[in-house]
């Protein structure tokens, strides 16, 4: 079990890290524009705009641990019934997806991101409220509402934070996931001219298409750990005769000096 949570792990943090081009594409021009609406002296100073950054990301990170969370408690019934080879399933697919919508062979899958809509429709009205910036926890909240952006992206994580089975391992998954997205997301706010001649670079979203496929088909076919634990008692159906024999003569052993202390207690 523990091995497969930590290959969940894994898995989120370079669908992540593989989904730079996406992140640039669609977050990039998000937090350039929250960025733009920084004071001037602020924008001119890298050393002063890092901590604006810096809270836009963390309250992002901490509402994909919480969406993680919530979808590891809905999906923490199934366990019971030993669905985990469906819900990786379903993140494989989900991932496959991503792969081919990113490297621009499936568009439809955009499509998948009308689910958040509601939630998207809900918050951005707050999200507007905190504009513009002009402190660090104002830049947090702001962060916060932009983690429930609707994402093809962020649903193909919360499919894998899904096959975790419980809200904290859930929660875990996301932020690792967010963990992958930093390089890009953060780049992005802090040299925003190189990343986005780097998002221009011929094939690279082919590349980090395949990649993410790649990764979905590994996921697919790594060995599931289905034991909850290491039953370290013995089989005596399985042992030979010769093989009880020496264990009967083992405890008869353990018997002796048992009764041994036991007289020598007495004494």
């Amino acid at each position: 079990m523990i091995e497969s949570i930590t290959s969940s792990y894994i898995t989120a943090f370079l669908l992540g890290l593989f989904s730079t081009v996406h992140c640039i594409a669609m977050c990039g021009s998000i937090i350039g524009a929250l960025t733009l609406s920084l004071p001037t002296e602020v924008r001119e100073n890298p050393r002063k705009m890092f901590p604006y950054v810096f809270n836009y990301n963390l309250g992002r990170l901490i509402s994909y641990g919480f969406a993680g969370a919530v979808v590891g408690l809905l999906s923490s019934p199934l366990t019971a019934f030993d669905a985990h080879s469906v819900l990786r399933l379903l993140s494989v697919i989900v991932m496959i997806g991503m792969g081919l919508y990113l490297a621009g062979w499936f568009p439809k899958f955009a499509r998948m991101e009308r689910m958040g809509g509601p939630i998207w429709k809900f918050l951005q009205p707050i999200g507007q409220k905190l504009l513009p910036v002009k402190t660090h926890s104002q830049a947090f909240f702001l962060g916060m509402v932009w983690g429930w952006l609707p994402c093809g992206l962020v649903y193909a994580g919360l499919a894998v934070a899904a096959t975790a089975g419980d809200p904290v391992n859930g929660a875990l998954v996301m932020l690792a996931f967010g963990a992958g997205t930093l390089p890009a997301v953060m780049g992005a706010g802090l040299f925003s001219g190189f990343l986005a001649s780097l998002a221009r670079i011929k094939n690279l979203r082919k590349i980090a298409g395949i990649s993410i496929i790649v990764m979905a088909l590994v996921t697919a076919f790594w060995p599931m750990d289905h034991s909850g634990g290491h039953d370290h008692s013995v089989n005596h159906v399985d042992m030979t005769p010769e093989e009880m024999e020496g264990l009967n003569i083992s405890h008869e052993g353990m018997d002796h000096s048992t009764m041994n202390h036991e007289d020598m207690v007495m004494e």
